[in-house]
């Protein structure tokens, strides 16, 4: 089987311009979690959700330059190796900024998503998964290696699911969420703002020009969410 890498990066924002200021990876009994400097100072609105200032990482090298990126690179790089994330696409943006271009990878946002067919679950965001399937583990949100401890537990849910779903072996599972993993998942319903709650269905037929700005709004600001930008242009008929 290979080589599983649950992996979580901590940033300076959330914007194309920010970068990794984090990164924690677990695989296997082997735990991994540190952090760098970035090239630019951390947002005030980053640390109040993850807790690391600029100072915390005033002495510490950039990743690039730091003695792990090497073995990071190569192990994140080869082909026998799946790395593992909680909308992936975010932490790929990240560590691509860095030259690392990961070969096989897992978005358990995109899994759950897939798994999830009678939205049930109102929202797929890490720590409400952890909570409302039950995860019992010991672990602090919004910071890279308790995110990683609970990303592995939702990973063990997600793989039995498929396994059960499509009578796969694990190397058949493994294949299957890296499929899906592979093409942006349509958002089923709004749980913000002035739509919270209704499907994006029917926003569509009943306030198309709300679709057309929250599109614009996404493609300027939030370019890594893949999955909203694929699902509004899917309701406003913008795919080929």
């Amino acid at each position: 089987m290979k080589k599983i890498i649950f992996l979580d990066t901590e940033t300076t924002g959330i914007d194309d311009t920010d970068f990794l200021c984090q990164l924690a990876y677990k695989t296997g009994d082997e735990i991994f979690c540190e952090l760098f400097k970035p090239p630019i100072k951390i947002s005030i609105e980053a640390s109040s959700v993850t807790h690391i200032s600029n100072k915390m990482v005033a002495d510490k090298p950039a990743f690039k330059d730091s003695s792990d990126y090497k073995r990071i690179k190569e192990m994140l790089e080869d082909t026998e190796n799946i790395m593992v994330a909680h909308n992936a696409k975010f932490d790929i943006g990240m560590i691509q900024k860095e030259g690392i271009i990961p070969t096989n990878t897992i978005c358990t946002l995109r899994v759950a998503r897939y798994l999830d067919k009678e939205h049930k679950i109102p929202q797929h965001k890490l720590q409400y998964l952890r909570y409302y399937l039950e995860i019992e583990i010991e672990a602090q949100a919004h910071d890279a290696l308790g995110d990683v401890m609970v990303l592995e537990k939702l990973f063990e849910r997600l793989l039995t699911a498929i396994k059960k779903e499509k009578n796969l072996d694990d190397e058949g599972a493994l294949k299957e969420m890296i499929d899906i993993s592979s093409r942006p998942s349509l958002m089923h319903s709004f749980s913000f703002g002035k739509h919270n709650g209704k499907t994006v269905e029917e926003v569509a037929k009943s306030d198309r020009s709300y679709l057309e700005w929250f599109l614009n709004q996404k493609e300027t600001q939030s370019p890594y969410d893949e999955d909203w930008i694929y699902t509004l242009k899917h309701h406003l008929g913008m795919l080929q």
